[in-house]
């Protein structure tokens, strides 16, 4: 690097590559649970720190947002939600909820329905 700095040729470091929004963009993901969300978050303060901001979160395999029927699963879709609130108004300016799926999204048509409105709940302030 000092030798490089003398010659006047201009380097580039991994660091700097990361702090550099146009060519990396972090994505934090997470379950809607607290430990998590508090792990994430603690993350992501990480990189802050490291000046490094993250492009956006992904809430995976949300309860809430499968809207499922069973009084069981209500109740947790309905702890969640504050989770998620919290991610939108507290940590993200970007965000995306991903439902729980019965098949895990393994292989690339999988991946793909993900990205279908009708699958996936997408948020952006």
């Amino acid at each position: 690097m000092r030798q490089m700095a003398r010659s006047g040729m201009r380097t580039t470091t991994p660091m700097m590559q990361l702090q550099d929004p146009s060519q990396t963009k972090v994505v934090i993901v997470t379950l809607a649970e607290t430990t998590p969300v508090l792990e994430a978050a603690g993350l992501q303060a990480d990189l802050r720190r490291a000046g490094i901001e993250p492009w956006a979160w992904v809430v995976n395999q949300s309860v809430a947002a499968a809207c499922p029927t069973s009084p069981l699963l209500r109740q947790r879709a309905a702890n969640e939600r504050s989770l998620i609130a919290e991610v939108a108004t507290r940590h993200a300016a970007r965000y995306a909820v991903v439902a729980l799926k019965g098949e895990e999204p393994i292989g690339a048509e999988r991946l793909r329905r993900l990205c279908q409105p009708a699958h996936q709940e997408s948020h952006q302030e």
